[in-house]
């Protein structure tokens, strides 16, 4: 029994061991579970059956009680706990659990905080000990909440973007899309399916339409290719067949993290165009400037030299390939310099500082001058670019000084020159005003220079100078010329008297200014002058009124004592007085022949004084000129044999008719072939030839004679034309050229006469067809 006793005590000892080490353990492990516990994100609300809850302090403190409730219903406390809503809902879920054993969720906001609750709800385990309960997880999902609003808010801020993106995508106005990461289309715009004339943007893609034709190297892919590979932007003008027009395009291609390629195109042709146009027009500005004869120089922003015109370069001696290597702005000044192309200066290098200056210059263009060594004067006009360059213009105005310097002189001239001309003179401007004057314009107005000074009107100095006019009225014509002259652009005279008895002329011209010349010469002496000589002429007319007259009478009564004279020679001639001896029968035709020589000069004369100053009266009618050439001919033949002169007649059938006096042709013709006779010595020759065309006949009478000379042939149709001109081997002149001219021309036609000393003489009578 003992034994047993001990027996049953070792294990009994063994036994209580063996619990104290797993009470141990227990306590152990109950610790770390509380501690596990007391530090995990979820606190444990078991609800019982009856409706009691066991609540940690912690989830007491997280919603702001005092005590830790011992029903759902004492979470409901004023500014704290939960709201009744909330209590309630969660009350109706564990009345759930209890019924279906199914889990729950619910989120609930602490009363009078910001601290937000998440409950999960499951059955409580037997374990737990409370039977019929539900044990409820609460996890403090605050900042939980703040992230999940933060992400929705970044999330709908994001798809707004990602809206107002793609809407702007597609309003834009150039194609866009978007390639995946096998590049191919995945997104296309409107304007991209415009461009491709796609039926729309699934279409487009479902069909792959690339916006650019080709493929390869320099095609759309290539280019995506390389930017995908190498991460940058990739960009290169490409031809494009956009809505059937040819466009060049410059594409975009840009890689994307996703390892898609986005892209746009923007369309340049325009762009290309308005280069190609600029550069045209930068190339015939070049051209242009070439031919001014203005030296033009452009500086590039960098201050080298781009551009110079041929003008430029022989104005300041500058060889092509020196400026060809462009030199900076500094250096073509020192290179001016040293072809003594600027002006001295002592301080250069400071000069040349102050020119730098143009580049930045902010008041616009400069414009100075510069006075070189030679007297060269340039005008140098510096214009800054807007893209920082500059342009600088040089004019020689070297010649424009001189003609300035010329100009002076001649204005100093011309004053001297106007002051002192014995006219006097007056420039009216195109209102009437006078603008210049000489002292002999005032003087002869008799007004004073304070008065003239003013620049009075025409009209204020024509009524001062009223007082000074014989007839005051006239004096209206001084502002009527100034008005011609200067409005109606006119040159316009007159005259007028004044009351002193001197007599002026007026003129008023035109100038090229727009003003009027107004000159006033006095013509008093003149005036008395014409008078005499008006005098004097109408004494001379009279006397040769009366001289006309008595030459006229005189012819008349000559013709009777002829008449006698003639009529008893011939008696003689007939042999009424007896048998003339041989001498005394040439006497007789010596009688004869002067007779009727006499009798032709007192016909001629009675010509000359009847048709003086007036036309002769011709009886018009159609006349066969050949038959009065052959008359004319037949009455002088036998003059032409006695003097053994060589006479030939030509006449053609052109000659024709006219209309004309048959008689007074018929004496022209005698009259010229009587002054050929007497200029042809014995075996010359005289030669009458007629001819015509349809507009008119011609008659020329020639001879081989001695000629006439020059002073002869000048007034050779001068009815006085033998006063003054000696006849030693000349023929005399007489009156029968003057009859011929004056019958010729009463008929409308022209008479020549040509001739040289020892050449004989032509004379060529034209006559029109009327």
């Amino acid at each position: 029994m003992l034994a047993v006793g001990l027996i049953a005590a070792v294990v009994t000892l063994a036994a209580g061991l063996r619990a104290r080490r797993e009470a141990a353990d227990a306590f152990v492990r109950n610790a770390r579970l509380e501690a596990m516990l007391a530090s995990a994100p979820a606190l444990a609300l078991i609800v019982r059956a009856d409706g009691r809850v066991d609540c940690p302090a912690r989830l007491a403190d997280w919603l702001g009680l005092t005590q830790p409730p011992r029903y759902l219903d004492d979470l409901v406390r004023p500014n704290t706990g939960l709201s009744a809503e909330d209590v309630a809902a969660l009350a109706a879920d564990v009345a759930a659990v209890q019924k279906s054993g199914r889990s729950f969720t619910r989120a609930v906001q602490a009363v009078g905080s910001a601290r937000a609750l998440m409950i999960n709800g499951n059955r409580a385990a037997r374990a737990v000990q409370a039977p019929g309960g539900v044990i409820l997880w609460v996890f403090d999902a605050t900042e939980s909440e703040a992230e999940i609003d933060r992400l929705g808010e970044a999330v709908d801020h994001a798809t707004t973007l990602y809206e107002e993106l793609s809407g702007v995508i597609q309003a834009a106005p150039m194609p866009m899309w978007y390639r995946g990461a096998d590049l191919r289309l995945a997104m296309v715009n409107s304007h991209y399916v415009d461009a491709v004339d796609g039926a729309s943007a699934a279409d487009v893609i479902a069909r792959g339409v690339e916006l650019v034709e080709g493929s390869g190297v320099g095609g759309p892919l290539a280019s995506a290719v390389l930017a995908r590979d190498a991460k940058t932007v990739q960009s290169q003008a490409m031809p494009a067949t956009i809505r059937g027009e040819r466009r060049m395009l410059r594409v975009f291609d840009a890689p994307l993290s996703t390892g898609g390629v986005a892209g746009f195109a923007i369309d340049i042709e325009d762009l290309e165009q308005a280069r190609a146009r600029l550069k045209r027009f930068d190339d015939a500005q070049r051209a242009m400037l070439d031919r001014l004869s203005a030296g033009v120089v452009q500086f590039a922003p960098d201050r080298s030299l781009s551009f110079c015109n041929q003008p430029f370069r022989r104005l300041f001696a500058m060889k092509a390939e020196w400026l060809a290597d462009r030199p900076e702005f500094d250096r073509v000044l020192e290179r001016m310099r040293e072809t003594k192309r600027l002006p001295e200066v002592r301080d250069f290098p400071g000069w040349k500082a102050e020119r730098r200056d143009w580049f930045l210059a902010a008041a616009g263009g400069q414009e100075e001058e510069w006075h070189l060594p030679g007297g060269v004067h340039l005008r140098v006009v510096a214009q800054p670019l807007p893209d920082g360059g500059l342009l600088l213009i040089f004019e020689d105005r070297t010649e424009q000084v001189q003609l300035a310097s010329a100009r002076d002189t001649l204005l100093r001239v011309r004053t001297a020159t106007f002051e002192n001309l014995h006219e006097a003179l007056g420039v009216f401007a195109a209102d009437g005003r006078l603008q210049l004057w000489n002292n002999k314009f005032r003087m002869v107005w008799a007004v004073d220079e304070a008065f003239l000074a003013t620049h009075p009107r025409v009209d204020a100095l024509a009524e001062r100078a009223a007082r000074q006019l014989s007839n005051p009225e006239r004096a209206s014509l001084i502002s009527d010329l100034v008005r011609a002259a200067t409005v109606e652009r006119q040159q316009r005279g007159g005259r007028v008297a004044f009351a002193d008895g001197r007599h002026f002329e007026f003129a008023a011209v035109p100038l090229p200014d727009g003003n009027g010349l107004f000159t006033m010469l006095d013509i008093s002496d003149s005036r008395r002058i014409e008078r005499a000589l008006r005098d004097r002429n109408e004494a001379l007319e009279a006397a040769d009124r009366i001289k006309t007259s008595f030459v006229a009478t005189m012819s008349y009564e000559l013709r009777t004592p002829l008449t006698s004279i003639s009529g008893f020679a011939e008696m003689l001639a007939e042999g009424y007085a007896g048998t003339l001896s041989k001498a005394a029968v040439g006497y007789v035709d010596a009688i004869l022949e002067s007779v009727e020589r006499l009798g032709m000069l007192v016909d001629e004369v009675l010509d000359l004084t009847q048709a003086e100053g007036r036309t002769p009266k011709l009886e018009m009618l159609e006349v066969e000129l050949d038959a009065v050439a052959s008359a004319a001919a037949a009455v002088v033949a036998p003059l032409a044999t006695k003097r053994k002169i060589d006479f030939a007649v030509e006449i053609l059938p052109s000659g024709g008719a006219i209309k004309g006096d048959a008689r007074r042709l018929k004496q022209v013709i005698e009259h010229l072939l009587r002054h050929a006779f007497g200029g042809t010595a014995a075996g010359g020759r005289v030669l009458l030839h007629l001819d015509g065309t349809a507009a008119g006949a011609r008659i020329v009478v020639s001879d081989d004679g001695a000629g006439m000379s020059a002073q002869a042939v000048a007034r050779a149709f001068d009815r006085f034309g033998q006063a003054g001109i000696p006849h030693d081997g000349e023929r005399a002149l007489g009156l029968g050229l003057p009859l011929a001219k004056q019958f010729v021309e009463a008929h409308g036609g022209t008479i020549d006469l040509v001739s040289e000393p020892g050449q004989g003489t032509l004379i060529t009578v034209t006559l029109p067809r009327r």
